[in-house]
């Protein structure tokens, strides 16, 4: 069996062959494959163990009830997405004040556009963002070493939002209202991640840290070989904040120390998680961990609609915030502009913490040279 380090097999013809396509990942599964193309298959010692860590765990990822959020419940509310965005760096929320409604009917929008007609979806396929709008399977496609067993639409949605006519028609208005209703969200957990490092509630979004938002919705249909490949490779995420809204169907993983956490889908839940940005700006009082997705075994596919909010001032320098250095605790990062850390980012493929690493203070020359 020809596997990709043979030299006889030419993967970047094959990437470009599959891309040329415009049929996604979705589309392989709907031409009745049983195996998945070779470059899709990752090496054998990143896979996941086949019984995995996960059952044995005695603890899940927290669950933060934000109801009452502007009650006196609201010191509890922040000590627990303190504490969670501390140790571990991702949490849940429910009683968020989205209606569940509003949720199936993001993620059935998701689903039916990621499900038009064979003849109909290449049309929106291609990785050109200037519209605010792109479709294709895995951003790193052409940089990887392995790809990822997913499809994803790729919205902006602030500063300045994306073309509304470049919207597919079928999820045009659940987007739009899903963005409006995640922003009311994301200003209040801002408010709570900055009252919870003892900071003026209104400093997060002084940074800019609310307004530029882009939407990655993913669609993982049935793998064939789910054993061979992933959803999504271990990474943490370059902006500061990310909200998602999954289906039933599980898969997310969170690394903590040398285990993979399942984060089990909760009925009218979001999912919460600390981005690199974030981490930098808290000189390490934040977490911005490592997680991944399982390629899906399921018959139903796995819908997932992330939404990254990051700073919009590309050009101003950050850094830990000055409130939070000290003689005890000194700057942990090196200052830089927020458009060299995105454009690092889009660069390399999916890979650990290796960006935030990259502005560590503490790292070797050898290391930031990686």
């Amino acid at each position: 069996m020809m596997t990709n380090a043979d030299p006889a097999y030419d993967r970047a013809s094959e990437v470009k062959q599959f891309d040329d396509s415009k049929i996604g990942v979705r589309g392989l599964v709907e031409s009745g494959i049983t195996t998945i193309p070779r470059f899709f298959v990752h090496p054998s010692d990143t896979l996941p163990r086949p019984s995995g860590p996960t059952t044995a765990l005695p603890y899940e990822i927290p669950v933060v009830d934000l109801s009452g959020v502007n009650s006196d419940r609201r010191s509890i509310i922040i000590d627990q997405v303190r504490a969670a965005s501390s140790k571990l760096g991702f949490f849940q929320v429910t009683n968020h004040g989205i209606p569940t409604d509003v949720l199936h009917r993001t993620v059935a929008a998701i689903k039916a556009f990621n499900e038009l007609p064979a003849e109909t979806k290449p049309q929106y396929y291609h990785r050109d963002m200037s519209s605010g709008v792109s479709f294709s399977t895995n951003f790193d496609l052409f940089q990887s070493k392995a790809a990822s067993w997913r499809d994803t639409l790729q919205v902006r949605l602030g500063p300045t939002p994306a073309d509304f006519e470049a919207l597919p028609e079928v999820c045009r208005t659940e987007v739009t209202k899903w963005d409006q209703h995640i922003q009311r969200l994301g200003e209040t957990l801002m408010e709570i991640l900055s009252e919870g490092l003892g900071l003026e509630r209104g400093t997060l979004k002084e940074l800019s840290c609310l307004e530029a938002r882009v939407m990655a919705a993913h669609y993982y249909p049935y793998c064939p070989q789910p054993d061979l490949t992933f959803g999504i490779t271990s990474h943490t995420d370059p902006g500061a904040l990310t909200v998602v809204l999954q289906n039933h169907i599980g898969g997310l993983q969170v690394k903590n120390g040398g285990d993979w956490v399942d984060i089990k889908p909760v009925d009218g839940a979001l999912v919460i998680n600390v981005g690199d940005i974030l981490q930098i700006l808290t000189n390490d009082e934040y977490r911005s961990v490592e997680h991944r997705v399982l390629a899906n075994p399921f018959r139903d596919p796995r819908v997932s609609i992330a939404i990254f909010f990051n700073p919009s001032k590309r050009g101003n320098l950050f850094g830990p915030l000055p409130e939070l250095v000290s003689e005890e605790k000194p700057a942990l990062y090196r200052p830089f502009q927020f458009s060299e850390f995105m454009r690092r980012f889009f660069t390399k493929e999916l890979d650990g913490k290796s960006l935030i690493n990259y502005f560590r203070l503490s790292e070797t020359e050898d290391q930031i040279g990686e």
